[in-house]
């Protein structure tokens, strides 16, 4: 729960401030980040759209209080968050994929819209040419690390109590994570970069 959940709390609330009404996209919305991260973006009254990427997770994500789920074995995501915002794009864009989805993420902002590459999961973040972001409409681009969010005592405590006052109200529930044994890590990074566990995954030695 801490480090998935501190981590969604700086970026619903502080990376970007998440408001009523707001629409945003978040890639793996099923994943351990992804489903706080949507629970927590639904209960302030932002429309969630969310990135799974299969049709098995589709339903674990609609739970989450995502309004609209791409599932992107099946559907092209840009196409499909421009269409679900009238082709004005999304407020804020949560990339947690890295490689697969950069480029596209940028393509999915509003005007002055932010993308936030918080991970990446399925490889290194494409090298980003500045001079772009002028003609995709002025874009921000953020790469937030959770040091930079909890440098001292007192933000860590706030951020905390955030999150504990999120679980214990019932607005966010913490899926039980999915374990592998220490000898099957390589697995385990194989299976989050091809997008098939759902949730937080734990090593057992």
């Amino acid at each position: 729960m801490m480090l998935k959940g501190l981590t969604a709390e700086y970026l619903v609330r502080r990376t970007y401030q998440v408001s009523p009404g707001d629409r945003i996209l978040v890639h793996a919305a099923a994943g351990g980040v992804g489903q706080i991260l949507c629970q927590w973006a639904a209960q302030i009254g932002a429309k969630v759209i969310g990135t799974v990427g299969s049709t098995a997770k589709r339903e674990i994500a609609e739970r989450l209080g995502c309004a609209r789920v791409i599932v992107t074995e099946e559907e092209d995501f840009v196409a499909v968050t421009r269409a679900e915002t009238g082709g004005e794009g999304v407020a804020v864009v949560y990339d947690g994929i890295g490689a697969d989805t950069f480029e596209g993420s940028l393509r999915c902002a509003r005007v002055r819209g932010l993308v936030v590459a918080f991970g990446a999961a399925s490889g290194p973040i494409p090298k980003l040419d500045v001079q772009s972001l002028a003609g995709l409409g002025s874009l921000y681009v953020t790469r937030p690390g959770i040091d930079a969010y909890t440098r001292t005592s007192e933000e860590l405590r706030e951020a905390a109590d955030a999150l504990f006052t999120m679980v214990r109200s019932g607005c966010v529930r913490i899926a039980p994570p999915r374990t592998y044994p220490l000898a099957e890590a390589a697995q385990a990074h194989a299976d989050l970069e091809g997008r098939r566990t759902t949730g937080s995954v734990v090593l057992l030695p």
